[in-house]
Formats: C-alpha cells, sequence, structure tokens
C-alpha cells in the first residue's frame, strides 16, 4: 500500500482538504476527480465523524489517487504556497500520563509494577491545538514551560467496552502531538491536591498538532515508531513507542470501560525520556521546537512570550 497522508491546507484565503504524497501535497478535490474520485470538496472534520460508516468510499478514493500519483498516472500539480492548518478539529484529547518507565524515572515518579496499575489518563483542552508554524504562546507568569513529543491516535469508530483485541480497528489514523507543559502551573500549593494538571497542559497553543493524519492502514507497526523532539536544533528527546508502558489497544481499551469514545477523539499516548523537566531546562521566548515522528511527519513550532 502506497503511504498516503489527510491534510487540511489554506492558500489565498480557501481552506481545503488536501492530500500528502511523496513529499509533496496536492488538493484533494483535484486528485480524486482527475483519478475517478468525486469531484467536490474534501472536508476532513467529516471524513473523520464518519470514518466507520460513511467515509470507506472517499478514502478508498484518496488511495487510488495516491497510488496513481505516486506512478506519476494524475495530472493534478503539486500545491506551492499553502500553510497548513490542524488537519481535523478534535472532538476531545485523553492522554496517558508516565506512560515511559524512563520519563518517569527522570520525572522522579514511582510506578507500582504494571501488573498492578492501569494506564494513568487525563483530559487537555482541544482548544489547545494549533497547527505547524503557528506560535506557541507562553502564557505571563510561566516560567518552566516544557515539550513532550507524543504519538496521537485519531479515532475512527467509537465504542465502549472495546477489546484489546479488537482495538486498533477502531482508529482512524496517526498524527503528532507536542503536549506542551507549564510544569510550574501543574502544581498547586492552595489546594490540598497537589497537581493541576488542566491549567498547566491546557492552555490556547499548548498543543501542537499535525501535520497531518496517516490511515491506520499506512502505519504498519505503530508500536515501532520512532518519535523525537528538537530545540533549536538540538535533540532533547529520541525514544520509540516500543517503549510504552501500556499500549496504543490497552490505553483504548481502559479508556472506554469508562466512557464511550467517539470518532474524532484522539489520545496522547505518553511522551519518551528528555524532557526539560527531567533536564533542568526550560523553554524560553525565541526557541523553535521540532516534534517527529517516523512514518507520520513533522511539526515545528516556535515560542512566543504572551
Amino acid at each position: 500500500m502506497i503511504w498516503f497522508a489527510i491534510a487540511t491546507y489554506e492558500l489565498n484565503g480557501r481552506v481545503a482538504g488536501g492530500l500528502a504524497v511523496n513529499g509533496a501535497l496536492y488538493d484533494a478535490q483535484a486528485a480524486l476527480a482527475r483519478t475517478g474520485g468525486p469531484d467536490v470538496p474534501l472536508d476532513v472534520d467529516g471524513l473523520v465523524a464518519g470514518w466507520d460508516a460513511r467515509s470507506a468510499a472517499t478514502l478508498a478514493a484518496l488511495e487510488r489517487a495516491a497510488h496513481a500519483i505516486g506512478q506519476g498516472a494524475c495530472s493534478a500539480p503539486p500545491l506551492e504556497g499553502y500553510r497548513l492548518r490542524v488537519p481535523f478539529t478534535p472532538r476531545r484529547i485523553f492522554a496517558a500520563a508516565s506512560n515511559y518507565y524512563e520519563h518517569a524515572r527522570e520525572m522522579g515518579t514511582e510506578l507500582a509494577p504494571r501488573e498492578e496499575s492501569t494506564p494513568y489518563m487525563f483530559m487537555k483542552a482541544e482548544t489547545s491545538v494549533v497547527p505547524t508554524l503557528a506560535d506557541v504562546v507562553m502564557p505571563a507568569g510561566a516560567e518552566r514551560v516544557d515539550w513532550e513529543v507524543e504519538l496521537a491516535v485519531v479515532m475512527g469508530r467509537g465504542g465502549r467496552h472495546i477489546a484489546v483485541a479488537d482495538a486498533l480497528s477502531h482508529i482512524a489514523g496517526y498524527t503528532v502531538l507536542n503536549d506542551v507543559s507549564a510544569r510550574d502551573l501543574n502544581r498547586r500549593s492552595d489546594y490540598p491536591f497537589k497537581h493541576d494538571w488542566f491549567r498547566g497542559k491546557s492552555f490556547d497553543t499548548f498543543g501542537p498538532f499535525g501535520p497531518w493524519i496517516v490511515p491506520r492502514a499506512c502505519i504498519a507497526e505503530p508500536q515501532n515508531l520512532r518519535m523525537r523532539l528538537a530545540v533549536n536544533g538540538e535533540t532533547m528527546q529520541d525514544g520509540s513507542t516500543s517503549e510504552m508502558i501500556f499500549s496504543i489497544a490497552e490505553q483504548i481499551h481502559y479508556l472506554s470501560s469508562i466512557l464511550t469514545l467517539h470518532p474524532g477523539d484522539v489520545i496522547a499516548t505518553g511522551t519518551p525520556t528528555g524532557v526539560g523537566m527531567g533536564r533542568g531546562i526550560f523553554l524560553k521566548p525565541g526557541d523553535v521546537m521540532v516534534a517527529s515522528i517516523d512514518g507520520i511527519g513533522a511539526i515545528e513550532n516556535p515560542l512566543v512570550q504572551g
């Protein structure tokens, strides 16, 4: 199967769906129309929302268009001068905490034995997401802003009590999320509850997300993807999804034991070692983060002071 990804882009004031193939981006409507698909605009939000029921024909047509582009059999020209948008609007964002042993150690977190534990999940505001090249705004009063590259799972089929063995079939695709965190605002001293991850991780712009969605069928081994994050060109994180404590499927199973998952929900599956907190360094205005995952792509975001 040829690799392709589904994007949302803006060009000359027009927002439209895009098809990424071989490092280039194409207008999805133009590519589909030239390869026997529907000559209608591609709504990526609608595609994700109807992934399991209504989107199968569109997805198959996108795959055919990508194959034709890869074979040089599609006359649609690659786009130039476009700006990538967030690929789609997440319905909800769930995130796994301390899901890599080395990251837990660098944060000073003592974990129970795996067999005595379950995933620790929290929610990050969906309004935090921004696309690649968008500014991450450091809030006033935050002095310890940090990075976390994470594999983001996009749900395509919802459900409750999803079995581990069936969980991957519920996934629409994968993308990259940088779980930017204000470490000093993650903690509280005015309440007996010492952690406030909602505040520390949900500021507007604290969720760089993208650059596009890679369909599940294009990622053969989601539990064996190299993931990296660099700050100003210096590699800070370099890990693999193979190092997760609880797998993607186990996280889906756990979440669905609590609530009904829906198409468009996003699961940020945890970050490997190498965050700023563990190194004793933090982001400052003017820094540039690049978060990347092999087989998916990279997002780049500069820091500015709010």
